[in-house]
Parts: C-alpha cells; sequence; structure tokens
C-alpha cells in the first residue's frame, strides 16, 4: 500500500481543530458537491489548479519565460494571466514567485505518512492523530484506504471529514479504520440542500446512519450561513437527526466565514457569496441554543 498514489494540495501540522488533540490533517484533492459557501475551492478538482495572487506579483516577468504556452504577458509594466490556455503544468510558479502557485500534487502513501510521523510525539501526548480531509477523502477511495491503513499500523488515532456522498461499498471498507467521523450535515431540506451544493442529500442521509448503525462515532459538523440555513427548520433537522443517532458525540457549529472568497478569485473561479456577511456572536448562540433546546446532544462552536 505505501506505492498507492493520490492527490493532495496540503499537509497541515498542529491542527486542533479537526478532531481531538493535536493533529495533521491530510488534504486530499478533488469533490463531488459544489458548496456556495465552500472555503477550501481549490480542492474541488481533482487535478492541480494554479493558484494566481496579484497582490503577491512584483512583475519580475519570469512566469512570461517559463511558460511554452504563453499564457502569461507583461503589458505596461502589468502581468496578464490568460488562464484559458494554462494546461496547469506548474512551471510559472517555480521560479521564486510568490504569486503563482500549483495547488495540488501526486504523492505516494508513504511520502505522506513520512510527513505525519515525524509528529507523532505530539499526537500520543495529546490523544491526537491523522485527519483525512478535502475536498472529499471518499473522492479517492483508494488512496483514503491506503493512509488509514498504514496509519493504524503505526498506531495512529485516525478522523475523517467528510460530506458523506460516497457509495456505501466505500465506507464499508474504511469503518473499521476510522475511529471518528466528522460528518457533515449542510442543510435538511433535499431541494435546499441541492440548490446550496449541487446535489440532494438522501445519499448523504443514507450513509450517516449506515455508519452510525455500523458503530461508527461520529461528530456532526454543521455549517451555518446567514441567509442560506439559519432557519428553525433546520435547526429541528438538526436536533432530530442527532437524536437518531445512537453513536454520536457532539455536535459542532461552524459559522459562516469569508476565507474561501481569495481563494476563489484566485484559481478563477466565481464566489457565489458576495453580499453575505459574519454572524455575530449573538446570532451563533441564538443558533446554538435553537439546536441545544432539542436535543441532549453536546453542541459546541467549531
Amino acid at each position: 500500500m505505501d506505492e498507492q498514489k493520490g492527490q493532495i494540495f496540503n499537509i497541515q501540522k498542529f491542527c486542533t481543530g479537526d478532531g481531538p488533540g493535536i493533529r495533521t490533517t491530510v488534504f486530499l484533492k478533488g469533490c463531488p458537491l459544489d458548496c456556495l459557501w465552500c472555503h477550501n475551492p481549490e480542492s474541488k478538482e481533482t487535478r492541480p489548479e494554479i493558484s494566481y495572487n496579484q497582490e503577491r506579483c512584483i512583475g519580475c516577468g519570469r512566469c512570461v519565460s517559463s511558460c511554452a504556452r504563453h499564457c502569461h504577458e507583461m503589458k505596461d509594466g502589468m502581468h496578464i494571466y490568460h488562464r484559458e490556455d494554462c494546461i496547469r503544468c506548474g512551471k510559472c510558479g517555480q521560479n521564486f514567485c510568490n504569486a503563482l502557485e500549483a495547488i495540488g500534487r501526486e504523492v505516494t502513501v508513504r511520502e505522506v505518512m513520512d510527513e505525519v510521523l515525524k509528529d507523532k510525539i505530539f499526537y500520543a501526548n495529546s490523544n491526537g492523530g491523522i485527519t483525512l480531509s478535502g475536498g472529499e477523502p471518499m473522492m479517492q477511495p483508494a488512496f483514503t484506504l491506503a493512509l488509514l491503513s498504514e496509519a493504524k499500523a503505526n498506531g495512529l488515532h485516525t478522523c475523517l471529514e467528510t460530506c458523506g456522498f460516497a457509495p456505501r461499498d466505500n465506507f464499508d471498507e474504511i469503518l473499521d479504520l476510522v475511529d471518528i467521523f466528522l460528518y457533515d450535515y449542510k442543510e435538511t431540506d433535499p431541494a435546499l440542500h441541492k440548490e446550496f451544493t449541487g446535489v440532494d442529500n438522501d445519499l448523504i442521509i443514507e450513509n450517516l446512519f449506515h455508519i452510525d448503525r455500523l458503530g461508527g462515532r461520529v461528530i456532526l459538523r454543521v455549517p451555518i450561513v446567514p441567509g442560506c440555513n439559519d432557519r428553525a427548520d433546520h435547526f429541528e433537522g438538526i436536533a432530530k437527526t442527532a437524536n437518531r443517532l445512537k453513536n454520536i458525540l457532539e455536535i459542532n457549529i461552524e459559522p459562516y466565514h469569508t476565507l474561501g472568497k481569495s481563494k476563489c478569485e484566485n484559481v478563477g473561479k466565481r464566489y457565489p457569496l458576495n453580499d453575505t456577511t459574519f454572524p455575530s456572536d449573538e446570532a451563533v448562540e441564538e443558533w446554538m441554543h435553537a439546536i441545544a433546546s432539542q436535543t441532549n446532544v453536546t453542541v459546541k462552536k467549531g
């Protein structure tokens, strides 16, 4: 399994919000959803993407000479990126350029685990471990299975962050290798779920209860976005769903933020929620109270 390959876009160390303790989070490329509020838009496609941050460009022109397809141009001292002609080779960002970056790279399981295991002492002292995130790890089921197997072989606690939109058999294969599923619950109403994410939630809900029936431990992760799903009926749906789960540990409320906006711009995508603002602390407290008043499951801010 060491030679199994997959596409990742980041390995982030000393994470404290992706499961218990100190963790290393491995971000896999590819996602089957297209959430309006996505905070990792650079993860959606399985192939690498080119991020261009105009504010970091110093106009050196190295990218122009490094691109055989002439995707970069200097005009009147300004850099112009012809993204439509780009094949995403990433050569333009390899010449000490801080503005251009290829996001996504192919790695082996061994390459990932060599990096993860450097901090094993911190996991042991904090009840931490490895978390697979994305994107959606289940878009690369063989790679995800291999990573989790290797993590368990090295005695690591494992978490899997998932939107739940994947074949049931894929979850069956990894169930015994995942200590905690960080399971997204984005919207109760199937039609609104499709409007907000591009798919309805039938398969997602089915997989959630299937994992629970087989003994999988779950933290329900709930993004709340003003003007989208900050509704009483959705809060009721969250509580009712949690109440049906036998192995749920807690509910994590994840208030909307705009970290995905600049990332969208950098990878040439449109950000749909330009007019949506941060919720106030008071609003978040109201959301948490609305859910907590209808369930005995612990509700925390994620």
